[in-house]
């Protein structure tokens, strides 16, 4: 195993907003950049001991946001926490193609990151943006993951198949960065404080859970990251509704135990949520949570309560 340590935040520093030499980190964690493909290197935060866990940030965020959470399980198993490629400290490959991106390569990186750390199977959360690569990764490698939660998102095709007509416009980011290269990087990259800030806002009951210093944190890493984050999006509109749809022609289901951990949004958005779900996990467990978008910092407790259940499954 080759990690790179060098140049990273010192195991347990504290989580201050003073210093811009100390940016927040998951206190009492290791920080590494562990290689996980060809030219790409995966910022990741290692903590704890027992069992491994691998915790999958979403958007607009970094690993941070796992930080109550991580901090939680860390007592009785090993965390692995990464920034996704193209995010947050992560190496960030251009979009050469269209597979660069997908969900299903992203995957394949949890996969490298997981042995390069030394561990064959692993359960495995995530929210967001990495909810979709957990649920690849659960679908592509399910002797790898033996459990798994997906916070607060529906799997991409499924997505794509129930938003219409104006309650769409909750997804309005989902429609432009889908589009050719070029113009979202622009417009995006003309305010990125204030398009990344704009879903911090309005996803996020209570404001307090994502502090100053988190915030600042989470734009200078999407500032950094424009073009990697709408080639993310650009392929679940394209490669990754391939690879769902093909799942669901030949009948492929997830095989482990299953948790997913939603807003109460389905009925608003006209869809029933755990419905959808079930389609792909016949061992499933929907549960509600009464929070904003950001649940692993709004409402920490009752995730890391959720996942400890899911792993006693």
């Amino acid at each position: 195993m080759t990690m790179d340590s060098s140049a990273m935040p010192v195991r347990g520093a504290a989580m201050t907003a003073g210093s811009a030499a100390v940016p927040p980190v998951i206190t009492g964690f290791d920080h590494h950049r562990v290689p996980v493909a060809d030219g790409v290197r995966l910022h990741t935060a290692v903590g704890g001991s027992g069992t491994p866990v691998v915790l999958l940030h979403g958007f607009p965020q970094t690993h941070l946001m796992w930080r109550h959470v991580a901090a939680d399980l860390a007592a009785d198993h090993t965390l692995i926490c990464p920034d996704l490629r193209g995010y947050g400290a992560s190496d960030k490959p251009a979009e050469s193609d269209g597979t660069v991106y997908a969900k299903r390569t992203m995957a394949a990186d949890i996969v490298a990151l997981a042995r390069e750390l030394g561990h064959e199977r692993f359960a495995l959360a995530g929210h967001d943006r990495g909810a979709l690569v957990a649920f690849r990764a659960a679908l592509d490698h399910p002797g790898t993951v033996t459990h798994l939660a997906c916070l607060d998102v529906l799997p991409t095709l499924d997505m794509w198949e129930v938003m219409h007509g104006v309650s769409a416009a909750v997804g309005f980011h989902l429609y432009l960065m889908a589009q050719p290269p070029g113009l979202p990087e622009r417009m995006i990259s003309a305010a990125p404080d204030a398009f990344f800030g704009h879903f911090l806002d309005i996803w996020t009951r209570d404001r307090e859970a994502v502090p100053p210093e988190v915030r600042a944190a989470y734009l200078a890493a999407c500032r950094a990251a424009v073009p990697s984050i709408v080639a993310d999006y650009r392929a679940s509109a394209g490669v990754d509704i391939e690879h769902d749809r093909a799942d669901r022609a030949a009948g492929s289901t997830l095989r482990m135990p299953v948790s997913v951990l939603q807003q109460d949004w389905g009925a608003a958005l006209g869809f029933d949520a755990a419905a959808l779900w079930g389609a792909w996990a016949p061992d499933l467990r929907h549960t509600t949570v009464t929070c904003g978008h950001f649940m692993a910092e709004e409402a920490p407790d009752d995730i890391a309560k959720a996942l400890r259940a899911l792993l006693a499954r």
